[in-house]
């Protein structure tokens, strides 16, 4: 593998050279007051990342599923009622790790193309009389379909109900590159990880939890032990952890904070936006269709393209990898061998974009699909150049 090539899969992520020279450092002891200069200063660079004001943010040494993990296990008790959307592979995971625990879900079987349809939670949540559904669920960004989820028209079907259920959001391959407003939406627990949004390595479970969020720790008997956040937030009050930490992921994120926030994060989604539009605009030259239904629902970080039927679109990823040292994403559950999917998040240009495409165009070139040299990136290329300024983002 040529190391010099960016990928293209949806995380994780490329990793600019700053941010990786931030994570290789020298051993530090984590309990002396040197820890606390780089932890605290990465809490309060999250929160404002979740545009919060009042979460209280848990980093742990894990991933997106630990992230998850912690939102149920702190919050909820066996036998607890939770509604949820299956429209993908990652929302069809979390569903899965509620029923290990013995949670009780309701399911809203939704097809895989389509974001979570936000007036059938009102329906449900208003027949719900008797509050039984502690927890509403819902992934922002379904990286295995390039579909993008309505927080903000949950949080109205919730509010429309009545409802007092918390709202716990996914928004590991969002947050850091789309438009997140945890204290806006009334989003109680947002779950992200360091590998997308941050350009950091997989490592970090990262997870903001609101005031209501913190109460429900009060009530919650689902064991757990290593994600439990009231031993994280001791150990945070003495600038330290419960056991140890990963201080060069944290000394990353430290710094992946401080960049995102000097961009502006309005630069930011605007930045991911723009990428995303040029991917799409190349799927369009090529005559190829997107997973996600429509464009209200395309996802900004990442694009499933559709091949044609008999075509086996892990071909696709598969020479890209063999033949040109590039790396896109496979399809998932009911969508693989039906989509490539390119990542289009976290370090990344409109040029970087544009060497992705020209690299898709030749894989499908080689692999006899009916499309036209060069018309991807020719319409990628209109897309980027009909632009008052060049976009240079985050990747210094």
């Amino acid at each position: 593998m040529n190391f010099q090539n960016p990928v293209f899969i949806p995380g994780p992520t490329n990793i600019p050279e700053v941010l990786r020279k931030a994570v290789d450092m020298p051993t530090l002891d984590h309990r002396s007051s040197l820890f606390g200069d780089i932890l605290q200063p990465a809490l309060k660079g999250v929160a404002k990342v979740l545009q919060s004001e009042t979460a209280e943010v848990f980093i742990f040494p894990s991933t997106g599923t630990g992230g998850w993990e912690t939102a149920l296990t702190n919050t909820l008790s066996p036998g607890d009622r939770v509604l949820a959307a299956r429209n993908g592979m990652f929302s069809h995971r979390w569903i899965d790790m509620c029923q290990r625990h013995g949670l009780e879900v309701e399911v809203v079987e939704t097809p895989w193309g389509e974001g979570i349809h936000a007036d059938r939670f009102e329906e449900i949540l208003t027949a719900d009389k008797s509050h039984e559904i502690r927890a509403v669920l819902a992934t922002h960004n379904e990286t295995a379909t390039g579909v993008w989820s309505d927080i903000a028209a949950i949080r109205r079907a919730l509010d429309a109900a009545g409802h007092p259920a918390l709202l716990y959001v996914d928004g590991v391959s969002s947050i850091g590159s789309m438009d997140f407003r945890m204290d806006e939406w009334g989003v109680d627990i947002a779950v992200t990880g360091s590998q997308k949004g941050f350009m950091l390595p997989a490592g970090l479970a990262i997870v903001g939890f609101s005031p209501r969020a913190m109460q429900a720790l009060k009530t919650a008997t689902l064991p757990r032990t290593f994600f439990d956040v009231r031993d994280m937030a001791k150990g945070y009050a003495n600038n330290a952890y419960p056991y140890t930490p990963s201080v060069g992921l944290l000394n990353g994120l430290k710094l992946s904070t401080e960049m995102l926030l000097a961009e502006g994060l309005e630069n930011v989604f605007a930045r991911h936006h723009r990428i995303a539009e040029g991917v799409r605009a190349a799927a369009g030259a090529w005559g190829l269709d997107l997973c996600a239904a429509n464009p209200r629902v395309y996802s900004d970080t990442v694009s499933a393209i559709k091949t044609p039927p008999g075509f086996n679109a892990t071909d696709i990823v598969i020479h890209a990898a063999d033949r040109y040292d590039v790396a896109y994403g496979v399809g998932l559950g009911e969508v693989a061998g039906k989509v490539f999917r390119i990542g289009h998040l976290g370090s990344l240009t409109d040029v970087m974009a544009l060497a992705g495409i020209a690299t898709a165009e030749m894989v499908m070139l080689d692999l006899g699909l009916k499309i036209e040299a060069g018309s991807g990136v020719a319409a990628a290329q209109a897309v980027y150049r009909d632009s008052e300024t060049m976009v240079t983002g985050a990747a210094a």
